[in-house]
């Protein structure tokens, strides 16, 4: 293979993992619809694991980091990013107490924002790299790739959850 056909190659699978991270907020209603009962939105699986409703509010703060990040790419600013501590962000700020409702609307209005910067970033930036807290030296290529498996692995736990919450309240049919 030519370099200008692996690059077009890794292009194209760039150009896929930005649609489906630009897509990844219209999966979580229809993975809402699947939990329908606000009971099992505050189940917990055990203590160190989040509800449904703790997961909707660390997607909401963990866009906040997504769109940070992404502009720290676009401005080619080859430095560390600011370590986001979900753990220490769910205590802080309370989560089982807050609204969701809200949440689901500051992830899509960021992940838009999010999306077009990134399809607008000239070829040359995916090659920029910053220093991650926790994954080490990274180019916007890998960070996205792993932006783009976060909302999906966050609905699978959810589905987790309310199967779990499923076998201890069974739904009883009428």
């Amino acid at each position: 293979m030519t370099r200008k056909n692996i690059l077009l190659a890794n292009l194209e699978v760039i150009r896929q993992q930005l649609e489906s991270f630009g897509r990844a907020p219209t999966l979580l209603p229809a993975a809402l619809r699947q939990s329908p009962e606000k009971k099992a939105w505050l189940y917990k699986p055990s203590a160190d694991r989040w509800s449904i409703h703790e997961i909707i509010l660390h997607l909401a703060d963990s866009e906040v980091s997504v769109y940070i990040h992404s502009r720290h790419f676009g401005a080619k600013l080859e430095s560390s990013v600011i370590k986001f501590d979900p753990a220490r962000w769910a205590g802080s700020l309370s989560y089982s107490h807050r609204i969701s409702h809200g949440a689901l609307g500051i992830i899509r209005c960021l992940r838009k924002a999010t999306y077009q910067l990134l399809v607008s970033l000239p070829e040359s930036v995916w090659k920029n790299s910053v220093e991650h807290p926790e994954d080490g030296r990274l180019s916007l290529t890998q960070w996205i790739e792993i932006q783009e498996r976060h909302i999906p692995h966050h609905i699978d736990q959810m589905k987790q959850n309310y199967d779990a919450w499923l076998k201890m309240y069974p739904r009883t049919s009428f």
